[in-house]
């Protein structure tokens, strides 16, 4: 299984990637929406666990981009404001949501129960 992290907080998605490992779970990450497209034209990711609020490409509009181009990949949405529009957007896209601060274990119960 491998996992694409997105998210703007720089420390949190490369400590998440890395904690990922420790637990068998293979994840590339980056900071930005155009940066993960070109990464997954390169790599065949099976999940992208993606930030609800970034600059320049929301979360849902690189949903959007990336299961137009990745009609296989699924989805999980983080956000750390929690709001209810955020909560409800995510659901309609899927409904794969956590709210930060979130735990790993429950990330990576998530990842594996999409993956599967």
């Amino acid at each position: 299984m491998k996992v694409l992290l997105v998210d703007d907080e720089v420390e949190l998605v490369s400590a998440m990637a890395e904690r990922l490992g420790f637990r068998d779970v293979d994840a590339d990450w980056t900071d930005n929406g155009e940066s993960a497209l070109a990464m997954a034209e390169e790599t065949d990711y099976d999940v992208a666990v993606l930030d609800m609020k970034m600059p320049r490409l929301s979360g849902l509009e690189l949903m959007e981009l990336l299961a137009d181009r990745h009609p296989d990949m699924k989805f999980i949405f983080l956000s750390g404001h929690g709001s209810e529009a955020d909560f409800k957007a995510g659901c309609a896209a899927g409904c794969n949501y956590l709210i930060k601060p979130i735990q790993l274990e429950d990330l990576v119960a998530l990842i594996r129960k999409v993956a599967a």
